[in-house]
């Protein structure tokens, strides 16, 4: 068996554990005490129930992903894997996550429900739609009760003032998710411009109905744009992922739907004054140009312009007309030439000086060698002013 040091014995139980599937990726429920927060950014603590406990440590890298702060006497779930702390031979859950307790199965049907509609597509950022620049009339999805509602009408009636169709609904409890995708379908059949769905900020629990299947379907299949304003900037819902544009509030959703008033009348008055600019150089551009046409079209000056015009006419005519003359004189000369070097070697100059050409009489093949013809042969001779009709009576060989 040999003889282990008490460091090698506690590393081949650290190497036995963390290589155990099922300590790999545990969740472990409990009860946090023992809580120290040190200054590195770590946290240690204790998990226990009623009959045990174990001894946890959160890494900084894992706490600052954290949605909340861990408490002591707070009930959590840890997920994470079996460690052993090799000094002190204790083992101990090294966290990788933690939530509260008891929206575990929360957690597990938003994941659920995520992946699906994002595999369908439901995500898409090409499925976006565009929001109106400046809207007429803003439809709002949320309680009429709840803060939401007088902090999107404070926002829209401060920054551009438009017209606001509330569709009530209710956005916590059991119903409240057939009651957003009512409200919404109901403003669909109306002339908005945009639609604000959302509510003030809440747990997990509260906030729920945004994360149902039938409110983000119904984002995503409204004709009319969407904004998702749901909870506070820290909550993210499944309708803030199918909404044409999310807001991190109910009050940044107003602040995006419609233009800043004053900004506007700003962006307008730099306008008004660029165009008066800009009519200003264009008519005295063509002031210059009309008066500038006007000196071209004095009586005086556009008699003047006859007359030079007239008197250049003529001079192109006779230059054109002398340069016609010297290209014909020279192509006749050219031409002269040619037929002269053509006449040179033409058959028929040839012929008069007293030579003939073969040809066979069946294929008018020119004869060129005694192996064209044969003795019975009818040929012609083609000479200076005719053609004489030739029988072959014989053929020889001889050098020339």
């Amino acid at each position: 068996m040999g003889i282990y040091t008490v460091s090698q014995l506690n590393e081949n139980i650290k190497r036995v554990l963390s290589h155990e599937p099922q300590l790999a990726q545990v969740w472990v429920r409990g009860e946090i005490s023992n809580l120290t927060k040190h200054s590195s950014g770590h946290y240690y603590f204790t998990l226990k129930d009623k009959g045990s406990q174990v001894s946890c440590v959160s890494f900084r890298s894992t706490n600052r992903g954290l949605k909340f702060d861990p408490e002591p006497s707070m009930k959590v779930l840890v997920f994470g894997s079996i460690d052993v702390y090799t000094v002190r031979g204790q083992y101990q859950l090294r966290v990788l996550d933690m939530r509260p307790d008891g929206i575990g199965e929360l957690y597990k049907a938003y994941e659920q429900l995520r992946n699906k509609l994002q595999d369908e597509g439901l995500f898409d950022t090409s499925r976006k739609r565009s929001i109106p620049k400046y809207p007429r009339r803003v439809g709002v999805v949320t309680s009429p009760t709840g803060a939401a509602i007088h902090d999107i009408l404070n926002v829209l009636k401060r920054r551009y003032p438009v017209d606001i169709i509330l569709s009530p609904a209710t956005v916590q409890g059991d119903e409240s998710a057939q009651s957003i995708v009512g409200a919404i379908e109901k403003l669909s059949h109306t002339d908005v411009d945009v639609i604000i769905v959302g509510r003030g900020g809440g747990s997990m629990e509260d906030l729920w109905s945004f994360n149902e299947e039938i409110v983000s379907r119904a984002i995503s299949q409204s004709e009319i744009p969407i904004v998702s304003a749901v909870g506070h900037e820290t909550d993210v819902t499944i309708a803030d992922f199918t909404a044409d544009l999310r807001a991190p509030t109910p009050s940044a959703a107003a602040e995006l739907v419609v233009p800043d008033s004053v900004a506007l009348k700003r962006h307008i008055d730099s306008l008004s004054e660029r165009m008066g600019q800009a009519a200003i150089r264009m008519i005295s551009d063509r002031s210059s140009r009309i008066i500038y046409l006007q000196s071209r079209i004095e009586p005086e000056r556009l008699s003047d312009l006859v007359r030079q015009n007239t008197q250049r006419v003529d001079e192109l005519s006779y230059r054109m007309g002398r340069a016609v003359r010297s290209n014909v004189e020279s192509g006749g000369m050219r031409l002269t030439t040619f037929a002269g070097r053509l006449n040179a070697v033409s058959p028929l100059k040839t012929l008069g000086r007293g030579y003939s050409i073969a040809s066979r009489t069946d294929d008018r093949e020119l004869i060129r060698s005694i192996d064209d013809v044969s003795k019975g042969d009818d040929i012609y001779l083609i000479v200076r002013d005719g053609r004489i009709n030739c029988n072959v009576n014989s053929v020889s060989e001889e050098q020339l």
